[in-house]
């Protein structure tokens, strides 16, 4: 679960009247499992989020559930020496804070960057294998199919109605499209892009659209190296710039990663992604 999604689920709770203690990385000094404005949502039965885990987030579990249970007061940030006090290798220092989930402290809590915003064209078996990998991770996903469908219910919560894409804040949003090239026009500058469609005639229409760009991040082609060979011949002969047709990554996923289920080709990608430079070229 990334931070958007716990914030989502914190801000449900919310909603529902349900009291939880938020407790937050307030600052770190050193080594440390998680980094500052870490924040982790605790119930009575749930938990949402980690600091790290370890001895360090078991003792501020215990402090949380103090708390809700009345046992003690709301204790001012504390300083926690993690190897000198709880016997982590770690070496460093943090200082957590405890407060109620409230509306303001929803408001304060800003959401880290995302490592990278992905346009995904496909909702297929690998579509949803990668998917289900990188919503742990605080990235922007836009996923983008031409059959609602193909998404299932479970991410009907996150179907778009506008016709805008949005901004690239963390998250995840799901796009129903009579014509994904479309999309591929108008996406953020800076983007990657990975193509994975159904259809073998649309996959190609949405490459040869992104390459016309020159201001994407990495595109990537699910397909094998036949495949490649077939799109840039046809490339070619629209007169697309050789430079251009030699960023486009086919086959996708770390070479050594190798297996052929799509949870397996997921990690590969997803590997691969995280690999990316700041400029999002393939090094």
């Amino acid at each position: 679960m990334n931070t958007a999604e716990i914030k989502r689920r914190a801000a449900q709770w919310l909603a529902q009247g349900r009291t939880a203690v938020l407790v937050k990385v307030q600052e770190v000094k050193g080594s440390a499992p998680r980094g500052a404005g870490t924040r982790m949502v605790v119930a009575e039965d749930e938990v949402l989020g980690t600091i790290g885990g370890g001895h360090l987030e078991w003792m501020a579990l215990a402090t949380a559930k103090g708390l809700l249970q009345g046992r003690q007061d709301w204790p001012a940030p504390q300083r926690v020496a993690l190897g000198p006090t709880l016997g982590q290798c770690c070496g460093g220092s943090v200082e957590l804070a405890y407060e109620p989930l409230a509306e303001a402290s929803l408001r304060a809590w800003a959401l880290p960057a995302p490592r990278f915003h992905l346009c995904l064209y496909g909702a297929g078996h690998v579509g949803q294998a990668l998917v289900r990998v990188l919503r742990d991770i605080d990235v922007s996903i836009d996923w983008i199919d031409s059959r609602e469908e193909a998404f299932g219910t479970e991410y009907a919560p996150y179907l778009q109605n506008a016709v805008v894409m949005p901004n690239t804040e963390s998250g995840l949003r799901c796009w129903v499209s009579e014509d994904p090239t479309h999309e591929a026009a108008g996406a953020p500058a800076g983007a990657h892009h990975l193509v994975m469609t159904h259809h073998h005639g649309l996959d190609f229409d949405i490459v040869a659209r992104l390459l016309q760009r020159t201001d994407t991040g990495w595109v990537g082609l699910i397909g094998s190296k036949t495949k490649r060979r077939q799109f840039e011949h046809r490339l070619r002969a629209r007169g697309l710039a050789a430079e251009r047709m030699a960023s486009l990554a086919c086959p996708v996923g770390l070479d050594s990663i190798a297996g052929k289920e799509p949870a397996v080709v997921a990690v590969a990608v997803a590997a691969q992604l995280l690999g990316l430079p700041a400029g999002g070229h393939q090094p």
